[in-house]
């Protein structure tokens, strides 16, 4: 069966033309009702009855779910036409972004991965004894919970719960896995008449927990210590603060499905060679410190990441890159969004990229109270901000998007953000990815500003990020070589010709193959589009002749190696085979030749001046390696010669004593 989009004008607050809706999207409308949600409810209790649904609504959607449960029909979709697009001053037709913000509902999402976190109800609640006292006694109903009372006071006549006293030193996990290091530890001796007393105080006490309730009011335990699920801290001066900290605690028993944010290619990774690090793009940007090296590599604890994508936008390689959702599935909304609005009739669109939380509440806030957004600003929602980078914004652009907006929030990641729009700008312009810092839902129009007088001609965005990168970059850059700054992931190695010995040490450490040798010429290759600026070739130089230039360069001579060293080689002085670079072999011989012991003899400079195979023989035969003539074999055939023939000796007979 079809499925049917179920319209409203909200009591004619809004402005819905059905007919074009669905000549520009192909899908099945019902009639524009005015009060769906009241007095007309049984027309969308019908409509549910007979094919799937989905309503046009989102400020009723908990009304809706009730009526399918009630009918026993399947829960509909849904989307928000009215805040996002129906509720607006602007006199211009709303009819393409309406069609458009359909087109992307209704295109399919990938199912996110996850792991299961299983939460026993073990909690650790720390504190002075006036505050985590009585936020224990409130816990320990429902969890298992051990009260870390962080001052010197009798311990409370209680077993309902534990209680110790000590310095919480180290702790480290999330949910379901703590583990927590505690100095001057001593817990309570349960027997005796009288107060309880508490054993003799030990360092370096170790535990494990679930959970962890912070009401010390001391540094929080971890980084960015809000993202860190299971760890809840609170003020003790607020006693609602307490409060809601408890009464979150309570839930955190059972298995609960924690999503995998981020996807990880080891191979790819750029961090180190050889213990020389190279790039920590992602190690400096991870708030959580869920990224941490391992080897060559990084490992990403899926436990602390919060998911808040700053390492997919920043990763060079794509290594790291952002899965929920994933990078590929951003790219098909942003092309789709564009794409249905300029079937729909409408030019030069423009994207605002904004939150689930801050981003939507401002925008609800301005629909409703406000002139709500133009009527050419499509807004498009993520669940993490810094996840949309600078490649991301390029392929909004090479989409068809006149300008790409986003909408800060109080919790955004504003130097990663700041860093992506910075080299964005640096490749299209400052309409590539502008950063909106604005909190009064009134102020957001004017910020967005005017409609830019033109918008690129719409391309298929494909490949990688950083293809599609260059690609954007080939179609908007006025240039071919665009200077970018000091962080991009994309530029030019530069080689000091008179100090580089083409060692070619920095070849086999090169992470994406950019730098390369000739196996039949000392020569050193370079591809630049291949660079990922991870600094590892200009670490691992011993004559620090490589510098890095950050810039964009979309020649198709950038795809192909070009040489940027290359010297005679040395031909050996046996058998005249190229091997080695011959200003290298000279300068060792100067040095070495009668300036060095084991090279006094005029033999063992020629040694220097040898391949491999050569060097070698000449060892074997006339050097070190050099022994004794090897004795002649005799066969059978040399038995009966003549008398001046040579003779074995008499093998030497003994008899066997029993």
């Amino acid at each position: 069966m079809s499925e049917t989009v179920l319209l409203c004008d909200c009591l004619g607050s809004q402005r819905v033309n059905r007919d074009e809706l669905e000549k520009a999207t192909g899908r099945r409308f019902s009639r524009a009702h005015t009060f769906l949600c009241g007095r007309e409810i049984g027309h969308a209790a019908e409509a549910m009855a007979g094919s799937p649904v989905t309503v046009a609504c989102q400020q009723e959607r908990a009304t809706f779910e009730a009526l399918a449960e009630e009918i026993g029909a399947d829960v509909p979709d849904f989307v928000d036409l009215r805040d996002r697009a129906g509720w607006s001053d602007d006199p211009r037709d709303v009819t393409p972004k309406q069609a458009a913000l359909l087109a992307d509902a209704a295109m399919p999402r990938p199912t996110p991965r996850s792991i299961e976190v299983d939460s026993e109800g073990t909690c650790l609640v720390i504190g002075a004894s006036d505050v985590a006292l009585p936020a224990a006694r409130r816990l320990a109903d429902t969890l298992a919970v051990t009260c870390l009372l962080t001052d010197a006071t009798a311990p409370p006549e209680t077993r309902v719960f534990d209680v110790i006293h000590g310095r919480l030193r180290k702790a480290t996990g999330a949910l379901g896995q703590f583990s927590v290091t505690i100095d001057g530890f001593s817990q309570l001796v349960p027997g005796g008449r009288g107060g309880f007393d508490m054993t003799p105080p030990r360092d370096d006490a170790q535990s494990e927990c679930d959970i962890i309730v912070d009401l010390s009011g001391d540094r929080p335990l971890f980084p960015a210590h809000e993202k860190r699920e299971g760890y809840l801290r609170a003020d003790p001066g607020r006693p609602d603060a307490v409060f809601d900290a408890t009464l979150t605690a309570r839930d955190l028993t059972g298995t609960f499905e924690q999503p995998l944010y981020i996807r990880l290619r080891e191979d790819l990774c750029a961090h180190s060679r050889a213990q020389h690090t190279g790039c920590t793009r992602c190690l400096d940007a991870c708030p959580t410190g869920a990224i941490t090296p391992d080897g060559d590599h990084v490992a990403v604890d899926p436990h602390i990441c919060a998911g808040c994508g700053a390492c997919s936008s920043l990763c060079p390689s794509g290594a790291i890159s952002y899965d929920a959702p994933s990078v590929d599935d951003t790219m098909r909304r942003v092309a789709t969004l564009a794409r249905t609005y300029r079937v729909a009739g409408g030019i030069m669109p423009r994207l605002l990229v904004h939150d689930d939380g801050f981003g939507r509440e401002m925008i609800d806030l301005l629909a409703r109270h406000g002139s709500g957004l133009p009527a050419d600003v499509i807004p498009l929602a993520l669940p993490a901000l810094a996840a949309f980078g600078h490649a991301e914004a390029l392929s909004a652009r090479i989409s068809g998007f006149a300008d790409v907006s986003l909408l800060l929030s109080p919790m955004s990641d504003r130097a990663t953000l700041e860093q992506e729009a910075a080299l964005a700008a640096a490749i299209d312009g400052t309409v590539a990815l502008r950063l909106l810092d604005v909190t009064d839902p009134d102020a957001l129009p004017e910020a967005l500003g005017p409609t830019p007088e033109t918008a690129p001609e719409p391309m298929l965005a494909m490949g990688s990020r950083r293809q599609v990168a260059r690609m954007a970059a080939k179609a908007l850059a006025l240039e071919a070589v665009t200077p970018l700054p000091d962080h991009a992931p994309y530029g030019a190695v530069l080689v000091d010709r008179d100090a580089c010995t083409l060692c070619l040490s920095c070849v086999p450490l090169c992470p994406s193959g950019a730098l390369s040798d000739n196996p039949d010429k000392p020569q050193l290759l370079f591809t630049e589009d291949a660079c990922l600026q991870c600094g590892l070739c200009a670490n691992i130089c011993p004559e620090d002749a490589i510098t890095l230039e950050p810039r964009m360069n979309t020649a198709d001579a950038a795809l192909s190696p070009r040489v940027v060293r290359e010297e005679e080689p040395f031909h050996c002085v046996e058998c005249d085979a190229p091997f080695g670079v011959k200003s290298t072999i000279d300068r060792i011989t100067e040095k070495l030749a009668g300036h060095h012991a084991m090279f006094a003899r005029p033999e063992a400079v020629r040694l220097i001046q040898m391949c491999d195979d050569c060097r070698v023989k000449s060892q074997m035969h006339d050097g070190m390696l050099s022994g004794p003539p090897r004795p002649v074999a005799r066969t059978s055939a040399d038995y009966g010669q003549p008398a001046d023939a040579v003779v074995l000796p008499e093998r030497r007979k003994t008899r066997r004593k029993d």
